[in-house]
């Protein structure tokens, strides 16, 4: 990749987030001013109105100090999963949001309701981690050591403990974010030769 080609990717990377976060800001500031009518629109597990949230709960946020929390992750993962290549990162995004809800519907427990971007943050953690060593790509190897460094604490929240967090959301997020990486894989298979 040429070096304007590389700012130039980086450049619509940083649009894309920057609009993304705009976009969360947005739904949360009408939320809390009509109500909280959005928050209804959660994954539901095994509900069929629930269905619904598996679109639209990466979206949406149970108040500010939610949304304060997953803003930085939001900005700093998607940018760099979008850095690279933005179809590539786009599609990874759509495998981690898919498998993501689909998992916590399936899976959590039935009577709760699961939103937030918390499912493709750690998607992202996990699809940056292990998408360099697939692709064998030092530069993607580079971005998922620093991502690994700066976010592997965090990993620890797929285990469930803490009250009111959707430990569900996070496992399967990250379920979401290795599918991605390896469906994603852009190294060609060695040509095998036989003597």
């Amino acid at each position: 990749m040429q070096p304007t080609q590389r700012r130039s990717s980086w450049q619509q990377a940083a649009v894309v987030t920057g609009a993304f976060v705009l976009l969360l800001w947005a739904l949360e500031i009408f939320d809390a001013a009509s109500g909280h009518p959005l928050d209804a629109y959660g994954v539901r597990p095994r509900s069929e109105d629930g269905l619904v949230g598996i679109a639209l709960a990466p979206l949406l946020h149970f108040g500010f100090d939610h949304l304060v929390g997953n803003t930085v992750p939001v900005l700093v993962l998607g940018f760099l999963a979008l850095a690279t290549g933005i179809a590539r990162g786009v599609a990874a995004t759509a495998i981690i949001w898919v498998v993501g809800g689909l998992g916590v519907w399936l899976f959590a427990q039935p009577g709760s309701n699961h939103a937030g971007a918390s499912v493709l943050i750690f998607g992202w953690i996990v699809y940056l981690v292990v998408r360099g060593f697939l692709n064998r790509s030092s530069t993607e190897i580079l971005i998922g050591v620093a991502v690994f460094l700066l976010y592997s604490g965090a990993l620890l929240g797929v285990l469930p403990g803490q009250p009111k967090v959707s430990w569900q959301g996070h496992l399967f997020g990250a379920i979401g974010g290795f599918v991605a990486a390896r469906l994603l894989t852009t190294r060609r298979a060695e040509a095998s030769v036989t003597y």
